[in-house]
């Protein structure tokens, strides 16, 4: 194919530079195909159109080229390749396409009379470089006995009728004409087709007795399964013993197209011999070490960053960097592309261990928890997170402790010990009510909200991280777990001493000790005092009054602070609404700053708050002993807006009436 440049002659080049579009391209310009060219090098890629934009493979710089379609030549003064060629054998088409190497070897392997002669053929032709870039033992062993190993490993690229691009399927196998051993096809979406994990070069090269296809690498045969291809590798010895100690080797040799990212032996050493010895003596974990991907996913095909799932579950980013393919970022792959019957193996030089097989407190180290790990160990907890025991950390995340780990002290390692909760949960399954039992024997309570998940007043700051016996959730604050009522917590706090008398002289005692769902905006003894001299002693000698207040205080559901964004709106049980919101990272209510957020009680939470909210004054033209009346507003306002009389009395009579009544028995006639 030659590439075409834009120019006076009526050449097709850049349709960009020229700002046609592809569609006019096609119109306008017969028989041109668009090549996406690495910059500075030979190597050209036909992926499909979604790709160009990205204007990289493997993170090098690319550009659209245009070339004469297979089969078509430029003709001097006409746009496009509106010239067909002339069709020749395969062995002739050979030389034509760039795959002079191949044509060579077939003559002196006595294969050329048969793709000179008549018939239907396929060739996946390697290229001249892909020969030269065969190590010089194999070359030999190849071209010491041309009769017989040459010979049959041209047959081997050779299908013994016409396939076209449009024939090769993602995942279907093509019998070679070497006795029938099949060639593995795939089609990946981002365009690129490989032939046993050999890049497509040039497709649909038309010959009088067939097709040829241009290809990257000499492909070789493959007899082996997966698993023996494990079992006779001696750099996957390690890996070998693993295998059969989580009896996968079933899976390894069934029928499909999988992908496997082996660790070598190399890998396996690098890691601690503890960690080595417990993973290699839990079948269960194992299992999530073979990188097993229901796929195959050759090299070649990968041209930018993809994310993969491998059977257990666990997230991998596959990319590429230059030549070298990258895990995780981490160009790791050490040999890649070792095919086998039922799929590809890469060969990985370092062992990443999914959190499928890791315990708490390897997932917490790795987090950004890594400073409660340091809390927990200095409190001799580590146990608890190492084991098989089935448990839930909840750590604190690292800008907690922005001033310092805290001392640990008798107090500490109980506070730390509520931290763990016993059983491996998983937060998508925990529901608004729910009860968690921790290791220091308290309950917890989970709270569900519109913007937040939260457990007590510590909130899920990030997704769980499951482990092989543990799961890590990820919160914005020490918890603080409640430790009475909230008549319990006021009275053990001496700043609500005030607070606690006026409770106890408006009879509400009892009401904030039972069991319940409370939201607590307490006046420190600083507010009272702050409030006009004779208004406390007027109010605390009117207990209806003095209640009215306090319970203007109390809302009855539980709101911690997690849950706050802008604005939240509270009926408190005096019935006026309470108006919570965040402002610079401080709560606030009725817009005055609370002192202190989220002191837990077994029946609420409690706000400390320096000034007495005061309820919104009654409506003198309102009774307090009927709600208001939505349809009455509406009708209010409205009835200030000129409108044509068949509007009003189109509401049924009656309706209309009785609203009409109550608007002139409340506001003294319209």
């Amino acid at each position: 194919m030659m590439l075409l440049q834009l120019g006076h002659g009526g050449g097709v080049g850049n349709p960009a530079s020229a700002g046609l579009s592809i569609l006019t391209l096609l119109q306008h310009f017969p028989n041109v195909c668009a090549v996406q060219k690495l910059i500075g090098t030979n190597r050209k890629y036909f992926t499909n159109c979604k790709q160009w934009y990205q204007r990289k493979i493997c993170g090098k710089s690319t550009v659209i080229s245009y070339e004469c379609c297979p089969g078509y030549e430029k003709v001097p003064g006409e746009k496009g390749c509106p010239a067909a060629l002339p069709l020749s054998n395969i062995y002739e088409t050979l030389g034509v396409v760039g795959s002079s190497t191949t044509q060579l070897y077939s003559d002196r392997s006595n294969l050329r009379p048969e793709i000179e002669g008549p018939g239907s053929f396929t060739i996946f032709a390697p290229s001249n470089e892909a020969w030269a870039a065969l190590s010089a033992e194999t070359l030999d062993s190849l071209v010491s006995n041309v009769n017989i190993e040459l010979l049959n490993a041209l047959r081997y690229h050779m299908v013994d009728k016409r396939v076209l691009t449009d024939d090769l399927k993602h995942g279907t196998t093509l019998n070679s004409m070497y006795q029938n051993l099949p060639i593995q096809i795939h089609h990946y979406p981002n365009g690129i087709v490989t032939v046993n994990c050999a890049r497509l070069l040039k497709a649909d090269h038309h010959a009088t007795n067939g097709v040829v296809h241009v290809i990257d690498k000499v492909i070789a045969t493959t007899t082996n399964t997966i698993q023996q291809v494990i079992e006779t590798e001696d750099s996957l010895e390690t890996l070998r013993t693993a295998v059969a100690a989580s009896d996968l080797s079933s899976l390894l040799e069934s029928e499909g197209q999988y992908t496997l990212l082996a660790p070598t032996n190399e890998a396996f050493e690098k890691i601690p011999r503890e960690t080595l010895n417990r993973i290699l003596g839990d079948p269960e974990a194992l299992r999530g070490e073979c990188w097993f991907i229901e796929s195959a996913m050759c090299a070649e095909a990968i041209i930018a960053g993809l994310t993969m799932e491998t059977l257990e579950g666990t997230t991998l980013d596959v990319g590429c960097s230059g030549e070298e393919l990258t895990l995780n970022g981490k160009p790791i792959i050490a040999n890649k592309d070792v095919l086998a019957t039922n799929g590809v193996v890469h060969f990985v030089n370092e062992l990443l261990i999914p959190d499928s097989a890791k315990t708490v407190f390897e997932l917490a180290q790795e987090s950004e928890v890594s400073k409660s790990t340091d809390l927990f160990r200095q409190a001799g907890l580590s146990s608890h997170l190492t084991g098989s025991e089935r448990v839930t950390l909840l750590a604190p995340v690292n800008s907690v402790f922005k001033d310092g780990l805290p001392v640990i002290d008798s107090n500490m390692r109980n506070l730390l010990l509520n931290h763990i909760v016993k059983d491996q949960l998983s937060s998508k399954y925990l529901y608004h009510g729910q009860k968690l039992q921790t290791l220091g024997d308290k309950e917890l309570r989970v709270f569900v909200y519109r913007n937040n998940l939260c457990i007590e007043n510590a909130c899920i700051a990030a997704h769980d991280k499951r482990g092989r016996f543990g799961t890590l959730f990820s919160v914005d604050k020490m918890l603080t777990p409640p430790t009475g009522s909230v008549m319990d917590v006021l009275k053990a706090d001496h700043r609500f001493s005030t607070l606690v008398a006026a409770i106890q002289s408006a009879g509400l005692t009892e009401i904030l000790n039972r069991p319940g769902t409370f939201t607590v905006f307490a006046p420190t003894n600083e507010a009272f005092q702050a409030m006009p001299q004779g208004e406390f002693s007027k109010l605390h000698g009117n207990a209806k009054e003095l209640a009215n207040i306090l319970k203007f205080h109390v809302a009855d559901e539980i709101l911690v602070s997690g849950a706050v964004n802008a604005l939240v709106r509270l009926k408190s049980m005096q019935g006026d609404k309470l108006e919570v919101s965040m402002k610079n990272n401080v709560i606030h209510i009725n817009k005055e700053p609370v002192a202190e957020s989220d002191i837990m009680a077994t029946n609420g939470v409690i706000y400390a708050v320096n000034s007495v909210l005061q309820p919104q004054a009654s409506r003198p033209q309102e009774r307090g002993d009927e709600p208001a009346d939505p349809a009455l507003e509406i009708f209010k306002q409205a009835s200030f807006v000129p409108a044509p009389p068949t509007l009003l009395f189109s509401l049924a009579a009656p309706v209309y009436s009785r609203i009409l009544a109550r608007m002139k028995e409340n506001s003294g006639g319209l």
